[in-house]
């Protein structure tokens, strides 16, 4: 049960992110992802240093796969959703991460070889178009009218991204220590955008930083960045990519309660049709597996 729980948060911290996001996003993309990272590696290395260091062999054994994970889910994911938001709608973002899940899924049955039934397929499908109905407020035919740009592509190296991290978090992630492990990532993440951010700087100018935008930084770094992280790979770890990951479709539903009670946006009759469809697909999804499995031990048991 408790890795449901662990999957519920990382959505909160993730929706937290979407909505901090857009609250600076006068703010240049890589700026954010870089202060965010620096933030986080600040705040884990209490937790992480003895770890990182006892486990240092570990991490040159299997510095590829480690750099991998680096990466594509601490370094790139996030930096492509910021880049993505300078260039195109929070709309059509939403529209492209909600297909992480069928992404994942595909990647894992593909490389993984993880063993989905029917009924799964029929509740990540049904999830999916759920979260579509809910971003699209139940238009999901206007998809093609939508004028796509290069903010679009950007956002699909993103879904790409967190894919490719997700199954790697299942075959490696075990061999780390916890802390050590987000430690070193966020470590070597702050050093890869570190000139790049100067760059970054060195064209647009420094940016100017309220108590306002500090705060914000403050939550992107500890609860996207840190805990958020930490849950989902643990989560991964004792469920599957496919199963953790179909939990992300309810990203844009809590993202619109939150624009909703903090925001004054609308909801309307089309969101809830679309969030009783993301909930029975994520039920499908989670909950026949878990079935299954009590059917099998009481045959084992006679």
């Amino acid at each position: 049960m408790y890795p449901y729980i662990f999957m519920i948060f990382v959505v909160l911290f993730y929706a937290g992110n979407i909505l901090v996001g857009k609250a600076m996003n006068d703010l240049p993309p890589l700026t954010i992802a870089f202060f965010r990272l620096l933030i986080a590696f600040i705040i884990m290395i209490p937790f992480g240093i003895r770890e990182a260091w006892t486990y240092r062999s570990t991490f040159l054994t299997y510095k590829k796969p480690f750099l991998l994970m680096t990466l594509t889910g601490i370094t790139l994911f996030n930096t492509f959703i910021y880049g993505a938001l300078s260039f195109t709608t929070a709309t059509k973002v939403s529209v492209l991460e909600s297909s992480i899940p069928v992404a994942t899924v595909i990647l894992s049955v593909i490389l993984l070889k993880d063993k989905l039934y029917f009924v799964h397929w029929i509740g990540i499908l049904l999830s999916f178009f759920g979260s579509l109905w809910v971003i699209m407020n139940g238009q999901v035919f206007h998809l093609t009218s939508i004028d796509w740009n290069v903010g679009d592509g950007i956002m699909i190296g993103a879904v790409i991204a967190w894919a490719i991290y997700s199954i790697m978090v299942k075959k490696y992630m075990h061999l780390f220590p916890h802390y050590g492990v987000l430690l070193m990532m966020t470590g070597i993440s702050v050093i890869i955008l570190l000139p790049v951010v100067l760059l970054e700087w060195f064209i647009a100018g420094l940016p100017f930083l309220t108590i306002a935008k500090i705060m914000g930084l403050v939550y992107l770094g500890v609860f996207p960045s840190f805990i958020a992280l930490l849950f989902y790979n643990r989560a991964v770890d004792l469920l599957s990519p496919s199963r953790a990951s179909v939990f992300l479709n309810f990203l844009p539903i809590v993202t619109m309660t939150g624009a909703f009670l903090w925001l004054d946006e609308e909801i309307t009759i089309m969101h809830l049709i679309g969030t009783l469809a993301v909930i029975i697909g994520v039920l499908l999804t989670t909950q026949v597996k878990v079935q299954k499995n009590k059917i099998d031990r009481q045959i084992e048991n006679g």
